[in-house]
């Protein structure tokens, strides 16, 4: 999320996406509500520091900690939200003005605050709790659109991976020591994260969809969904065919591991130093793939999901709940969960993150791995496209030294920098002006948070990458050091 992209959706005016709060020093309830309306509506952007007439007076610097930390422990508490939604406060600087911004996304499941239902009705979030007609008919919409919510009463505790509660308890405590499954039993644990439900349009209850597809026994899994199952190829010397697959049809969780270990085998592993830290960029890249593939693919269709691996790219292909079509552009990408349960799911333990962080991540990696731009193209078949110039097939594994990065990464970026200011930077600092190229493109300048933006990284990484990139020479600075701008420094002739 830019300063532009705040400043755009502040002048647009609340309406049934959009919602402004003053919020100076801390939240109030109506945050909530609003966070509630607008998951059980459409989704929707919230923006706090902003006030009514959409005019930007932003947060409090000093009260924003809290601000972030009390959003992030009351949406996961159950008296207050329910079920509890994993969202996070973004920190955007407009012009001076601290903004803090979050976009809520359609959920599949009716959200409760505090006990109430809400609805978004024009630019108002409505309790709809005692209009039975209304709270009925949001239930059915909940219950259409969203095939991973369809009940299958007859499956019980029985046709289930049991075994596998306690592994998902250790992994959603190894992202959060306090998680709320930490002392849950398995049926606790089921119902907090929405696999077990009850549709209040005909009273039945029972693990839905999500559920079986994420703990259920294969021969329950293929019963249930038929049309389940990815196929991993790899096609490199038979074109026509394949030299090696891989089809997977078991539970979610243990999907993943496969998938992962099969695109593992078969393509090169890269090692790069990101925030000083030796970071497999071709893991995380394979990490986006695979949870995109099981956690966004339509699951009523018979369509098989694919994962290809070929010489110059790796491509993904699933059926897809297509709300637009074409290109999708990072740069105003609106995520949209295709199932929210499934997706929240795999939130909780560790494999994937917050919704719209994906994308961004696949293109920042791929950028890193092989200096070219993914292609996600959405449709009624999902397309992801990442292409591996070379670098990621062969299937042995190494390390890149600073001068192999400079070498290996942005080939463009040689003719944009003086002499010799390569050979100077590290392999992070190379990396982090990769991600920036695509910017520097359109851009001449470019401020801390527009950097922080384009690469996700921390404010203070940003602002050190920054310092230590003029004092080699990669960039020149002008402005006072609140408003400073950088741009590549221009070659030497």
């Amino acid at each position: 999320m830019t300063a532009e992209h705040i400043q755009r959706l502040a002048s647009e005016g609340e309406g049934l996406t959009i919602e402004y709060k003053e919020c100076t020093n801390a939240l109030n309830n109506s945050v909530f509500e609003t966070v509630c309306s607008f998951s059980n509506r459409y989704g929707g952007h919230m923006l706090l520091g902003v006030d009514d007439n959409g005019v930007i007076l932003g947060v409090n610097p000093a009260a924003v900690k809290d601000i972030k930390k009390n959003f992030i422990n009351m949406l996961n508490n159950q008296q207050k939200i329910s079920p509890p939604l994993l969202l996070e406060l973004e920190e955007i600087d407009v012009e001076g003005a601290v903004v803090l911004y979050v976009y809520i996304p359609a959920g599949s499941q009716v959200v409760l605050c505090a006990n109430k239902i809400y609805d978004r009705v024009g630019d108002a979030d409505i309790d709809i709790t005692k209009t039975t007609n209304l709270a009925a008919d949001l239930y059915g919409r909940k219950s259409a659109a969203y095939t991973e919510r369809e009940i299958f009463p007859y499956v019980t505790e029985n046709e289930l991976r049991l075994d596998l509660v306690e592994r998902v308890q250790k992994m959603a405590l190894a992202e959060n020591r306090d998680h709320q499954w930490k002392d849950m039993t398995a049926m606790e644990l089921m119902q907090s994260a929405g696999v077990y439900d009850e549709d209040w349009r005909t009273g039945k209850k029972g693990f839905n969809l999500a559920g079986i597809l994420l703990f259920g026994k294969d021969e329950v899994i293929r019963s249930c969904a038929p049309g389940y199952e990815t196929d991993a190829l790899v096609r490199r010397k038979d074109t026509d065919r394949y030299d090696d697959r891989l089809l997977v049809g078991t539970n979610l969780i243990e999907a993943y591991d496969k998938l992962m270990e099969f695109i593992a085998k078969h393509t090169l592993d890269k090692f790069f130093l990101v925030d000083n830290q030796r970071v497999s960029v071709r893991s995380w890249i394979a990490r986006e793939l695979v949870s995109n593939i099981l956690v966004h693919r339509e699951y009523s269709k018979g369509f098989p999901a694919k994962i290809v691996i070929e010489s110059d790219r790796i491509y993904a292909e699933n059926w897809n709940r297509s709300n637009k079509h074409g290109r999708i552009d990072p740069s105003n990408f609106t995520p949209d969960p295709k199932n929210p349960i499934i997706a929240q799911f795999f939130l909780n333990i560790g494999r994937a993150d917050k919704l719209g962080s994906g994308v961004r991540n696949l293109y920042k990696y791929t950028k890193i791995y092989s200096g070219g731009e993914p292609e996600l193209i959405e449709g009624d078949i999902f397309k992801t496209i990442v292409p591996l110039n070379g670098i990621g097939a062969s299937g042995s594994t190494g390390e890149l030294s600073s001068n192999e990065v400079a070498d290996k990464l942005p080939n463009r970026l040689a003719d944009k920098l003086p002499n010799n200011v390569a050979g100077l930077l590290t392999s992070a600092e190379m990396a982090f002006l990769s991600s920036l190229l695509s910017f520097f493109d359109e851009c001449e300048w470019i401020t801390n948070s527009q950097a922080r933006e384009a690469t996700g990284k921390s404010d203070g990484s940003v602002k050190r990458f920054m310092r230590n990139l003029t004092s080699k020479g990669a960039f020149e600075a002008r402005g006072e050091t609140k408003d400073r701008q950088y741009r590549l420094a221009l070659p030497n002739d």
